[in-house]
């Protein structure tokens, strides 16, 4: 059992492995897809709004993106955040909310697309980033992906989901003003120590993924780039295929486990020098009463055993 802190951030967590023994009396419901017709299939895009665009041809998509129908933020209103009467800080839900389906095939989520069907979503993460980046009044643009019931999830075809607003992320800004800390970037000196480490998972030419030393999530797992890039538009059309080798590994291992996860897209805002990195988080236990009074997470899963079953050397069965 131990207590410990974010590599930069004020972030706590308990590594509780005697926490994954206790009884639990409720098991895991399997989750039966439902046999409805699907939104995101070929020859039903007159079921989602207007297409902003595609990778394929005209007659067929590999990869289509389009407004979300049922959008968190839109581009209307006062986008600008201001305070009245002290306490009550507010603005319109200023944004752009978009889906990306990431291949025409129902049957087949990301970790069973290929190597470079992966990066061809990674390079329309990183369009959807740089087009509304240029929109007035948006100041960051969030590429997340949610997979599975309990990652927030509700239909089954594979798509990310890209929310562009008028404001910088809590998490991202504090990232940033942690960095601030150093001379010289800690995330550059963080993966150097962990790709020696017993946390490390795997590495190839351009990149390195481990179990963060804090882990808020079982088998939680980030990518850096060994290189300070900034930006996903920074990367090269052969850096984005390591980037794609190592998510495949990953989400390949997650898939053999049957979980759901949330996948971020943490980049560094303008006039900014935050470390581009892809937080990915399975969501195998639920918050309770402790975290969510003290902010702190207890991890019954240390990352160094989360490592071992990503580099193979431990199984772990579906029911964890």
């Amino acid at each position: 059992m131990e207590l410990r802190k974010d590599y930069i951030l004020d972030r706590y967590v308990l590594v509780s492995s005697a926490r994954g023994k206790r009884p639990f009396e409720f098991k895991k419901e399997e989750v039966k897809a439902e046999k409805k017709e699907c939104f995101f299939c070929p020859k039903n895009e007159s079921l989602t709004p207007p297409e902003i665009g595609r990778l394929g041809t005209a007659k067929k998509w590999n990869i289509r993106w389009f407004a979300n129908k049922f959008a968190a933020v839109e581009p209307k209103g006062e986008a600008v955040i201001r305070t009245d009467n002290t306490f009550f800080t507010f603005s319109a839900g200023y944004g752009y909310h978009e889906i990306i389906v990431e291949t025409n095939d129902h049957k087949k989520q990301l970790a069973d697309l290929s190597i470079k069907q992966i990066r061809e979503v990674l390079s329309v993460y990183s369009n959807r980033i740089e087009e509304l980046s240029k929109k007035q009044n948006i100041h960051y643009v969030c590429v997340f992906k949610n997979h599975g019931k309990d990652a927030g999830t509700s239909l089954v075809h594979s798509h990310s989901q890209v929310v562009a607003y008028n404001k910088i992320p809590t998490q991202v800004s504090e990232k940033v003003r942690a960095a601030k800390n150093y001379n010289y970037c800690p995330y550059c000196s963080i993966l150097n120590i962990e790709k020696g480490s017993f946390r490390r998972c795997f590495e190839n030419n351009n990149f390195v993924a481990f179990t963060p030393y804090a882990s808020r999530f079982h088998y939680e797992v980030w990518i850096f780039p060994k290189q300070h890039i900034k930006k996903l538009s920074e990367f090269s059309n052969d850096q984005l295929l390591d980037l794609a080798e190592i998510m495949k590994k990953i989400l390949r291992k997650l898939k053999k486990i049957s979980d759901s996860y949330n996948m971020e897209v943490f980049y560094s805002p303008d006039n900014e020098n935050l470390h581009f990195h892809i937080e990915i988080s399975p969501r195998m236990a639920i918050y309770g009463g402790f975290e969510i009074l003290s902010g702190d997470v207890i991890n019954s899963v240390s990352p160094e055993e989360a490592a071992e079953f990503y580099r193979g050397e431990l199984k772990v069965s579906k029911n964890h």
